[in-house]
């Protein structure tokens, strides 16, 4: 009899079988096995809400063979991953296969390597309860929010939305950010540069600071005259020249957050490519010589901290690679947040010395980039500062007058030079604001004179904030401490397919849609999109995760206020239906006149007369296309498939034309035979007029 492994993802479990060989049997549960039934709340809210779990119907053939497969073994290990949702996979499985709870049965591996593997393998543990509390805790309160408050914000805005705990509050900061742009008032403000050459011709920029008296702030072209009239004529002088050095540390190694943003500015990534990847070279990339290798170590954690073996590995791999003179004097320890889970450590490459450079062939486009940016992050993480020499130099401009009255201008010059570059021979992160170039000043003497070659006034106005990038949102949900490393992907994709926020040049705008339900939800519903308040209920969470709260109370203690708004704003907004602007039309009804309003059923959006029940004109909601019919030469239209949502192109005579297409139509005749073109997915363009035969390769 072998011993029965089981694992998530059947990628993982091939990794694992190779690390544990024959006396095991590794499988995988392919994620989820047992949740709350979709079809209702499965939730007891009488009897201290008691969930009721089902097998769902896709997934009973498989419990079926890991429960014939557990009979049949001599243990049963759970490794599942090693988070709060591992955790409650794990607890699933143990009863859906009858396993003692309290049986050291549960292991968890940090990476998927030999050491990983085995020193997991060593040291089973029991299941974690409080944790698995925890994940149901939040599985619940997300159930009790969805399920209760989604039909009533459907039912006063549009049919078919959803109000999640977390996506709500994501969504409130994107709409209060575009609250702050659009009240924002820019005020105007003025700088003056001055290019100057030495003796020896050499160039120097200035930038003007104040006067004799101190700093001048440039508000209006008026101020930034006087002082332009009192420079007319001035001799320009070097008045003092100050040397220092400065030290510029690391970014410590990657998080989730973290990675997520830094993955999002360099490489354009959005946050759920980012995790598909990072599991990807988590469970395991063939690499030749090693076979089937989990290159990084787990990639959901909020913890900066890195084991003494990797770091005893990765300093020797910077001595060998780099010289000794690039390790700090002392290993660099970083500190977590005050809120982190330091279940694992931070994220990085399993055996540093496997460099991207040497992994080029066993990595995808993707896996490559990814890869290169964690190496790189975590080898630099470790290494020595990076020292620069700076320089600034004061400046004072006047004409003999002023200067006989002890008046003058003052500008200042500064510029740096790198005198060890440290961890930045291999890595500097990214930030959202360009970097500050590498400047340096030409040798300078106090009292020297300066030839002046021009001024440079310059009007400016200060900026409104900027529109959230998802890396910018992510890293504000985890500053507020809403939402957790496995959360962050899938709150963004969700308020984006719930059409509650729109991407625009890679920045995050809210739709109407989004400000209307932010509105509703702020209004009747404070705490919900209260971004303190979901904080607490994270903390509240990873208490019961440690064991120091009780779930059940912390449901009671949520729903009881939850429930009594409800009730409330169902009694105060009762008949009361909120109209979206783009649901409007121009479109008359033809039985009464009014104008048609776009509605939302079971397949889709319709339009319908705003006059039901005295009116109940409904009909289809048409997206017409500039093409012509191929066959009967009517408009052709949009139209979407029932069964997969995916968009497809017909003729608006249907049924008399049954002219069907998956190619996009264009306005554009064919030269050939003047019907209208159509483009393929491939971007070739063809005509579909029958004997025509034209087509226009990419």
């Amino acid at each position: 009899m072998s011993k029965l492994i089981i694992v998530e993802s059947p990628a993982k479990a091939k990794s694992i079988q190779k690390y544990l060989g024959s006396g095991y049997e590794v499988t995988s549960s392919m994620g989820h096995v047992r949740d709350l039934q979709t079809t209702r709340l499965s939730v007891d809210v009488e009897h201290d809400f008691a969930p009721h779990y089902v097998v769902p119907k896709e997934k009973q053939k498989l419990v079926k063979e890991l429960q014939a497969k557990a009979k049949k073994s001599e243990a049963v290990f759970l490794a599942t991953d090693p988070d709060r949702e591992g955790e409650a996979i794990s607890w699933h499985l143990a009863s859906l296969l009858q396993l003692d709870l309290c049986q050291e049965n549960r292991v968890t591996f940090n990476e998927i390597t030999k050491t990983g593997v085995l020193g997991g393998m060593a040291h089973p543990r029991r299941v974690d309860m409080n944790v698995v509390n925890a994940q149901q805790a939040r599985r619940i309160l997300d159930r009790l929010v969805g399920y209760r408050l989604s039909p009533f914000v459907s039912q006063k805005i549009r049919r078919g939305l959803s109000a999640g705990r977390v996506q709500s509050v994501a969504v409130r900061l994107i709409v209060d950010r575009e609250d702050e742009i659009r009240a924002f008032k820019p005020e105007e403000y003025w700088t003056i540069e001055a290019k100057l050459r030495t003796t020896a011709k050499s160039a120097v920029t200035a930038g003007f600071v104040g006067d004799q008296s101190g700093k001048i702030a440039l508000g209006t072209k008026e101020d930034t005259d006087a002082i332009l009239a009192r420079l007319d004529g001035a001799r320009y002088w070097i008045a003092q020249i100050k040397k220092g050095q400065r030290k510029k540390n690391p970014a410590p190694p990657f998080n989730t957050s973290t990675l997520q943003q830094e993955a999002s500015r360099v490489l354009g990534f959005q946050s759920q490519r980012t995790m598909k990847v990072a599991q990807e070279l988590y469970e395991g990339v063939d690499v030749p010589g090693l076979g089937t290798t989990g290159l990084i170590t787990y990639m959901r954690t909020d913890s900066l901290r890195v084991s003494d073996e990797a770091r005893a590995q990765v300093s020797e791999f910077i001595a060998q690679t780099y010289g000794q003179q690039y390790l700090p004097p002392q290993p660099r320890i970083y500190k977590s947040r005050a809120n982190a889970q330091d279940g694992h450590e931070a994220i990085r490459p399993t055996m540093p010395q496997l460099t991207p450079q040497e992994l080029k062939n066993s990595l995808s486009s993707d896996q490559g980039k990814l890869y290169t940016l964690i190496w790189k992050r975590f080898v630099a993480s470790q290494m020595a500062s990076c020292l620069q020499d700076t320089v600034k130099a004061t400046i004072l401009a006047a004409t003999q007058e002023e200067q006989r009255k002890g008046r003058h201008i003052v500008f200042n010059a500064t510029g740096f030079t790198v005198r060890f570059d440290g961890f930045t021979a291999v890595y500097v992160a990214a930030t959202d604001d360009e970097d500050e170039a590498a400047t340096s000043l030409p040798a300078l003497k106090e009292n020297d004179p300066l030839t002046l070659q021009e001024l440079l006034p310059g009007q400016h106005f200060t900026q409104p904030p900027p529109r959230f990038t998802e890396a910018a949102l992510i890293k504000a949900l985890e500053e507020s401490g809403v939402g957790r490393p496995s959360t962050y992907a899938s709150i963004i994709s969700t308020i984006l397919h719930r059409g509650y926020a729109a991407r625009k040049a890679k920045t995050l705008s809210p739709t109407e849609l989004g400000e209307t339900l932010t509105a509703l939800l702020k209004e009747r519903f404070p705490n919900i999109v209260n971004v303190k308040f979901t904080a607490e209920m994270e903390e509240s969470l990873d208490e019961v995760g440690s064991g120091q709260a009780d779930y059940v109370a912390l449901l009671h203690g949520f729903y009881s206020d939850f429930d009594a708004t409800l009730t409330r704003a169902k009694t105060e907004m009762d008949g009361v239906k909120i109209q979206l602007q783009e649901d409007l039309t121009d479109i008359p009804c033809e039985k009464c006149g009014r104008m048609m309003v776009i509605k939302t059923g079971r397949y889709g959006r319709f339009l319908a007369c705003p006059g039901y029940p005295e009116c109940k004109n409904a009909k289809p909601l048409v997206t017409e296309s500039k093409a012509k019919c191929p066959v009967c030469g009517a408009v052709v239209v949009e139209r979407k498939s029932k069964k997969s949502g995916k968009i497809f192109y017909g003729c608006s005579a249907w049924p008399k034309c049954e002219f069907v297409t998956w190619h996009v139509p264009t306005d554009e005749p064919c030269p050939k035979c003047g019907k209208s073109l159509f483009k393929q997915r491939s971007g070739t363009i063809v005509c579909l007029g029958e004997g025509c035969g034209y087509e226009q390769k990419k």
